[in-house]
């Protein structure tokens, strides 16, 4: 059995905080002198970003959709050792999930792990219905530990105090918090959400005014004590039958393209792949003028190629050496922004920017989103990194869209949910390459990293065998 303090911070709908409360609470108790470890409810890779730089140390996230039950107890007591407490970011409303019965929400995730609830509620322009929606989610699911709830966008003491007596009357939850409406933003937000914290010129500011922040409006010795009366948790198993193996012998040399472009990995990712037997050597698309010649594979992860379209276009030399590894069969696997910036073009505004082009097509930038949410896929025949036949659950969020394609390329991935590259198929296959606007996590598809391990060894052996029979 577990026993950690632990909160997931929650709200009736998205939009409301969380995140800056989120990241207020966590500095604020890291002020104290308290490790905390952070986890971000959902496949989100912006808030868990800005959630890790307050902790100090990587978030990891947790979705019921993706990974299941034991994968993510197991995750949740790996990444809180050591620490003396959690702060669990969840995502959308409360019970929001993707059917009616919101069978993957934070409420299920925080019933799961037995996790107390602080609920932020909006109070635009309400008063007593306020009361009315707390109490609504406090009957909705009892297996919730609602144990607080925080007023945002109050107008006055008097609004305060009208809500607060409401509540008192109604539910009887504690009000451990009333934030007035904020005029400036810390945290300012742009097409996909927040500006990651690696574009954000004042990181440090940022999470010392959310601290402010909640240290002004939130109780936070209250919200300890909520956090602290969480009980135990049974221990998930280390390990589990369909866990992969690691590979055996020498490690080989993963790059992993990471700069204000590509920034969105999952950290178990890169540390599965650590595990699987790879060193992982950090590469920057905007500033290195070619690829390290010692890697034996390249991951491309997610991030935002269309705010720097300019600067990837401009460094030639390294588009050429990325280019040419493809063309000489390094193995490579990207997703979404990194599929893009292996394509041909990206059209931006109407300004057309040269990417790699290792394959065949061009991209272009739509107002509006082009896939949002869970993706389901099946690996074909022709896949080059795993087995024909593996389930994917994965997630997709871009605005870029497919303007033009060559021909009709191998697709790694059969897709039964999501849009993909075309509707019917992701993961575009060219030599030792696979790019997909899917993000896999490792977690829900174990199979990934050892697969990617295989391959960049079976490379890296091959290239040898060339510099051996060159030398005889």
């Amino acid at each position: 059995m577990q026993t950690i303090p632990r909160l997931v911070l929650s709200a009736t709908r998205g939009g409301l905080g969380k995140t800056t409360l989120s990241i207020g609470i966590i500095t604020a108790w890291r002020k104290s002198g308290r490790q905390v470890a952070v986890f971000k409810k959902g496949p989100d890779f912006i808030d868990a970003g800005w959630l890790g730089v307050a902790a100090g140390k990587p978030c990891y996230n947790l979705d019921l959709f993706m990974m299941g039950q034991e994968r993510i107890k197991r995750s949740f007591r790996e990444h809180s050792k050591g620490c003396d407490a959690v702060v669990i970011e969840g995502n959308r409303g409360l019970f929001d999930g993707v059917d009616e019965s919101g069978t993957y929400s934070t409420a299920r995730l925080a019933s799961l792990l037995k996790a107390p609830v602080a609920l932020i509620v909006d109070c635009t322009k309400s008063t007593t219905t306020v009361a009315a929606t707390v109490l609504g989610c406090r009957q909705y699911d009892p297996s919730v530990n609602l144990a607080g709830v925080i007023l945002n966008n109050v107008s006055s003491t008097r609004h305060e105090n009208v809500i607060r007596k409401a509540i008192a009357q109604s539910s009887g939850l504690p009000v451990v918090g009333a934030v007035p409406r904020q005029r400036g933003d810390a945290f300012p937000e742009r097409h996909m959400g927040l500006t990651p914290f690696h574009e954000h010129p004042e990181v440090q500011q940022a999470l010392f005014s959310s601290a402010s922040l909640v240290e002004r409006y939130l109780d936070l010795e209250t919200l300890w004590s909520v956090a602290c009366a969480a009980p135990e948790i049974e221990s998930a198993p280390s390990a589990s039958s369909d866990d992969p193996f690691p590979e055996q012998g020498d490690r080989v040399v993963i790059g992993v393209i990471r700069d204000r472009a590509f920034q969105f990995y999952y950290p178990d990712n890169l540390e599965a792949l650590e595990r699987q037997g790879a060193s992982l050597k950090e590469i920057n698309a905007l500033d290195d003028r070619a690829l390290p010649g010692d890697i034996d594979a390249l991951y491309i992860g997610g991030g935002f190629p269309e705010t720097q379209a300019a600067e990837l276009a401009a460094n030639e030399s390294f588009c050429t050496s990325v280019r040419n590894a493809a063309e000489k069969g390094l193995p490579v696997y990207a997703e979404c922004g990194g599929l893009i910036y292996l394509g041909r073009s990206l059209t931006v505004g109407g300004e057309r920017y040269p990417m790699t082009a290792v394959l065949p097509v061009d991209f272009v930038l739509e107002k509006r989103p082009q896939a949002h949410g869970y993706s389901i896929l099946k690996s074909s025949a022709s896949s080059t990194f795993l087995e024909k036949g593996v389930g994917i659950r994965g997630h997709e969020f871009h605005y870029s869209r497919v303007s033009h394609i060559d021909g009709q390329p191998l697709m790694a991935y059969h897709v039964n949910r999501g849009s993909g590259i075309d509707g019917r198929g992701d993961g575009i296959i060219y030599k030792n390459v696979v790019a997909a606007y899917t993000h896999i996590h490792s977690l829900a598809t174990p199979q990934w990293a050892p697969a990617l391990i295989r391959i960049a060894r079976k490379h890296r052996n091959a290239q040898l065998g060339q510099t051996e029979q060159g030398r005889a």
